[in-house]
């Protein structure tokens, strides 16, 4: 009797844990990258009257008999699954679609986030709401992001981008293959010198007397620069096709600029016609790609889906500014909340692994969030079952408090 009112005890307690539970569940319905938590109990131990005992030749065996004595908390599970996607069309703004946490650095500590509502603060670091700074990886001189340890990410909104002389022109389309000797085709091309500014070459493909073989003249049409000697100022090549109409020498040809405009005297640029063929079709040659960039200035920057930082300059020109680092781990149900929408590793969450999105982790999708994975009908459910449980465990109380009562009064 009085090992029913310490089990009805034992019951309250755990299921007004799990009310605890479900509440904060609730409060958090509309928190970025929430992750809801379970309560599940078990049976806390039981007081064995009598053992078990084994069948012999005149004899059946018997059952071990056991009273319980009440519940007690098993675990309280943070639910890692994913929350549905919020569109906010806002940069700053990051959801991640599928594994991973954003790596976010609080003084000396490193934490991690499922909620991507990101700032800049006066310094153009990219911060979360709590002033945490966001983790990402460097990117060097020449584009490439260097993945060998995270740092601060900062946006530099003043960031300007040197001009850099063009060193390769590539080129595609088609010479007419029945075409009649001395027909020319003529494409014009404009590269930067090393100070940004504009150089238009001339390129004049005519079609020789042997056939599949076309001989290409490359001159400038810019005071001041002159192709190879500057007496002539052309340089040539010749393109053989084969049969099928392919180029049969793909190497680049390579044309020296004579520049006396201020910029570097001499300029090497690597033609590439190995995107050319020669079908029986309209002659439409025509330029592909031709790298080099004038100066330019920082005016916008954008997220893509691996978590490259993308900076928009006014030249026209997308350089990759950062890359966002994501962490994931064996174990993320084992992490600790520590409030603010962070995280913090665990002796049992394992060890994180940082890398990029796309990379056996989820993808970024800018202007977007994550939402709770709260369900509140599933939320409510529970509520109720918990508050008939509660209920059920009282009525234990006040049943044995009944039989005691009766107990005392035998003796008047």
């Amino acid at each position: 009797m009085i090992r029913s009112m310490y089990s009805g005890i034992s019951g309250m307690k755990n299921f007004q844990t799990k009310l605890d539970v479900i509440g904060n569940n609730i409060a958090n319905v509309n928190t970025y990258g929430y992750k809801k938590g379970r309560v599940t109990f078990q049976d806390l131990m039981n007081q064995t009257v009598s053992g078990a005992s084994r069948a012999s030749d005149n004899r059946g065996g018997q059952n071990a008999k056991q009273v319980g004595l009440g519940s007690s908390l098993s675990s309280i599970d943070s639910i890692q699954t994913q929350g549905s996607l919020q569109t906010t069309g806002r940069t700053l703004d990051v959801a991640v679609s599928g594994d991973g946490f954003f790596v976010v650095r609080q003084g000396n500590n490193e934490l991690y986030s499922r909620a991507g509502n990101f700032y800049l603060d006066s310094n153009g670091s990219l911060v979360n709401g709590q002033g945490g700074l966001i983790q990402g990886y460097p990117v060097d001189a020449d584009g490439v992001v260097n993945k060998s340890g995270t740092t601060d990410i900062t946006i530099d909104t003043d960031t300007t981008m040197a001009p850099q002389a063009t060193t390769k022109a590539t080129y595609n389309g088609n010479l007419k293959s029945s075409a009649v000797a001395s027909t020319q085709v003529e494409l014009e091309t404009k590269v930067k010198d090393s100070l940004g500014k504009d150089i238009s070459l001339k390129i004049v493909m005519t079609k020789s007397a042997t056939n599949n073989t076309w001989d290409a003249k490359v001159s400038s049409l810019t005071n001041g620069v002159s192709v190879g000697s500057t007496a002539t100022n052309e340089m040539g090549t010749t393109l053989n096709f084969d049969s099928e109409g392919k180029l049969s020498s793909a190497a680049p040809f390579t044309i020296t600029l004579n520049n006396q405009t201020g910029a570097a005297p001499t300029q090497d640029i690597d033609l590439d016609f190995s995107k050319i063929s020669q079908f029986d079709s309209s002659s439409s040659a025509n330029v592909n790609t031709v790298d080099g960039n004038s100066e330019g200035y920082l005016e916008s920057f954008n997220i893509g889906s691996s978590g490259e930082v993308n900076g928009v300059f006014s030249n026209g020109e997308v350089r990759v500014l950062s890359q966002l680092a994501l962490a994931t781990f064996s174990n993320p149900g084992g992490l600790i909340k520590t409030g603010s929408n962070l995280f913090q590793a665990s002796n049992n969450s394992g060890l994180p692994n940082q890398g990029v999105a796309g990379e056996g982790r989820g993808t970024l999708q800018s202007g977007a969030l994550e939402m709770s994975n709260v369900d509140l009908s599933e939320e409510f459910t529970e509520m109720i079952t918990a508050q008939r449980g509660f209920q059920a465990n009282t009525r234990i109380i006040t049943t044995s408090d009944e039989i005691l009562q009766e107990l005392v009064n035998l003796k008047r």
